[in-house]
């Protein structure tokens, strides 16, 4: 079966950074876009960043684009969101995501497969 399995979140404090990965089975990795989302206490689940099939095209939302990257390694079934100049509202659970359609279209209707989150905390 397919499964996505987040690491590496954990406690930072504010302008710091943090890195979480996501290890993909199960699945023909190369063929899916991947992505995050994150969801913070009592929000709703908001789209992060996305990666399209060969790691060539990113898209990020407006809240994080210029501090966080994201890349793939298809040998390596593995996608990694790297958070430079974390803030407070930074803090949610992450979600790492594949989707069998265009990493442009990336958004929580459209995935085909969730991980089960890993928790990132930004202290002030």
């Amino acid at each position: 079966q397919v499964q996505l399995v987040e690491s590496g979140g954990g406690l930072v404090q504010a302008g710091g950074s943090l890195s979480v990965s996501c290890a993909a089975s199960g699945l023909t990795f190369s063929n899916y876009a991947m992505g995050w989302f994150r969801q913070g206490a009592g929000k709703a689940r908001e789209f992060v960043a996305a990666i399209n099939r060969n790691g060539a095209s990113t898209y990020y939302s407006d809240s994080v684009k210029g501090r966080f990257t994201i890349s793939r390694d298809n040998a390596k079934n593995m996608v990694v969101l790297q958070m430079n100049s974390l803030k407070p509202e930074d803090t949610a659970v992450y979600y790492c995501a594949a989707d069998g359609g265009l990493a442009v279209n990336f958004r929580s209707a459209s995935i085909d497969y969730w991980g089960q989150g890993t928790q990132v905390t930004v202290s002030s």
